[in-house]
């Protein structure tokens, strides 16, 4: 499949073609790179690099859609055809898109009507989509979401406290660059040697536009971008975190309105508003000539990032992996060395040397951390384009899925435990007794119940499930975790890595624990309803359960597919009692995520 991308701003355009063959598992490889680098009356100029060759040129007509138009000509004049899908960035999803979308009428119409959500951006996005459905009538185009990778952070991640009207008009925290971040941590997954869904990774991308991403265990946790890319870290040319006092205080100071305080945040602020030149290059040969305010704003921009990346190892409970991306982030060892400078206390040391010579060449992705280091240090070029290439071809490769209804089941709080937790309940050799079978074959419920203890309550009663395992889980509520009194981080089965301790009593002992979760929603699965519906094992998809005005859609579930499983969609206590879901409802996949090759 070849397939050409593109990623529209409101005064450039970058595109790529990428070849990949069908089916997963293959990779997935760049055969041009190009930008129109700036529009102007009248022409706009631009950039090719063809099997490393590099090209340059003009073309007529400097506008956005001009540009498009001209794309063709390119192309045939390097002996580049065969194009067979578009695939463009969009910069604003909202809540609405978590994967990929076949951009027809109705999905352009429901991304317009997000504009409010990026101004900046989500128009150049769609004037390039309409320009190029126009040029390539006939093949298909798919949007990928800059916001889709953060769907998954957590609603305490997402909230404003603010009232509940502004948060009804849809002010939240959304979260940015996400098809950088999500590359770049599969990337160093590779690099590592390690598995995504075993890593905690904080992801450093530092261009023009910047932003920090916790990644916990393969999924985005945090952004320090939220309801635009405006928050967070200093930028180019926006300023980043600010009191939103300031409002008011300008208002009141100096007569400016919304409009102007916005703008200035944007265009006029960061490290041009510290400095007159929004590019870290300029500003670090100022700072070495002695230059003040250059010196304060290196100083301003390194100390953000590290108090992001500090934030986020405490949010995640630890990390293994900083990542470093994006123009600065790849090019400047002076600004990653002021950034790790003082991370010693989280078991993070940078190898001097390494970080110094730092090369990127055929998509490297050296680790530059001292020996010892607990936490790998890691820089690599990202690659949105071809992240984005690899997302098109696996939505469209996928299969289409035929619709069948998928019981839904409650799960509530239960146990799990493994051989030496039974023993120090029960006593030694105690063997449990089935009370009765579960749906899902070679599991059951046991007559034997045991008590949770937290610093704030207990929870009497609690089922255990068998048969044993090699590691002990607690699956909770939320609500059971408020009435312990601890924190359970909600995880897939088996990911118990950095979880809390609660005290687990039975009949002859105690015992503290950790592996107290509340368990992510899932579907089991068994391997034939899978290939009747498309899915892969791991796959994220979205399930709608009940019709018309009463269908809610629950994002972010996992398959699960194991032999022999009996297929159901499982959902904690809250979810089901906030969703009014009673024995007997069904719900339907409708929305699926590329499960994408690690390649």
């Amino acid at each position: 499949m070849r397939i050409l991308v593109f990623n529209a701003g409101s005064s450039s355009l970058k595109f790529g073609v990428f070849d990949r063959a069908r089916g997963a598992g293959h990779e997935t490889r760049q055969v041009l790179k190009g930008a129109f680098e700036r529009f102007r009356d009248g022409a706009c100029d631009y950039a090719l690099s063809v099997d490393g060759t590099a090209r340059s040129g003009t073309a007529p007509h400097g506008d956005l859609a001009a540009a498009i138009a001209a794309v063709p000509a390119l192309l045939e004049a390097e002996g580049i055809g065969g194009i067979e899908a578009i695939g463009h960035r969009i910069a604003h999803g909202g809540a609405d898109f978590t994967t990929p979308a076949r951009l027809d009428e109705e999905t352009v119409a429901r991304i317009a009507r997000l504009t409010p959500l990026a101004p900046l951006h989500n128009p150049a996005n769609l004037q390039a989509v309409r320009v190029a459905r126009g040029v390539w009538p006939d093949l298909p185009q798919v949007g990928v979401f800059d916001t889709a990778f953060h769907q998954t952070n957590p609603p305490r991640v997402t909230t404003y406290a603010v009232p509940q009207s502004w948060r009804d008009a849809g002010l939240r925290r959304y979260g940015f660059h996400g098809t950088s971040h999500k590359y770049v941590a599969e990337r160093a997954a590779r690099a590592l040697g390690r598995p995504l869904d075993a890593l905690k990774i904080i992801s450093v991308h530092l261009g023009n536009g910047a932003s920090v991403c916790a990644i916990s265990l393969g999924r985005s946790f945090e952004s320090s971008m939220g309801l635009t890319p405006l928050e967070g870290l200093v930028m180019g040319t926006r300023s980043g975190d600010v009191d939103p006092g300031a409002f008011g205080y300008l208002h009141r100071q100096l007569g400016l309105g919304i409009e102007e305080i916005e703008h200035a945040l944007n265009h006029d602020s960061g490290l041009k508003g510290l400095t007159g030149s929004p590019d870290m290059r300029d500003v670090e040969d100022r700072a070495a000539k002695g230059d003040a305010a250059a010196q304060l704003a290196i100083n301003l921009y390194a100390h953000r990032v590290r108090k992001y990346i500090g934030s986020y190892a405490a949010g995640m409970g630890g990390v293994d992996a900083v990542v470093f991306t994006g123009g600065i982030g790849e090019h400047s060892p002076s600004m990653r060395r002021r950034i790790c400078d003082g991370l010693d206390f989280m078991g993070l040391r940078l190898d001097f040397d390494r970080n110094q010579s730092v090369d990127l060449s055929d998509r490297a992705a050296p680790q530059i951390q001292a020996y010892g280091s607990r936490v790998a240090v890691i820089v690599t070029e990202t690659a949105e384009q071809l992240q984005i290439a690899r997302e098109v071809a696996a939505h469209l490769d996928r299969p289409e899925a035929a619709p069948r209804p998928i019981p839904v089941a409650v799960s509530g709080r239960h146990v799990h435990l493994a051989q030496a937790e039974l023993e120090a309940l029960f006593g030694p050799g105690y063997e449990l007794r089935v009370k009765v079978p579960l749906r899902q074959p070679g599991n059951w419920a046991a007559e034997e119940r045991v008590t949770l203890e937290g610093p704030k309550g207990r929870i009497e009663h609690v089922a255990i499930l068998g048969p044993l395992r090699p590691r002990t889980q607690i699956e909770v509520s939320r609500t059971d975790s408020f009435a312990l009194g601890i924190d359970a981080p909600v995880r897939d089965s088996g990911q118990l890595e950095g979880t809390p301790v609660v005290r687990i009593i039975g009949p002859h002992g105690a015992v503290d624990t950790d592996g107290l979760i509340v368990a992510a929603r899932h579907v089991h699965m068994n391997p034939r309803d899978a290939e009747a519906m498309g899915l892969e094992n791991g796959q994220n998809v979205a399930v709608k359960i009940g019709q018309g005005d009463r269908a809610l859609t629950f994002g972010q579930v996992m398959i699960r597919i194991q032999p022999n499983a009996f297929t159901e969609m499982h959902i904690d206590t809250d979810e089901a009692n906030a969703a009014g879901i009673g024995p007997g409802c069904e719900g339907e996949v409708i929305e699926l995520e590329a499960h994408l090759d690690a390649r």
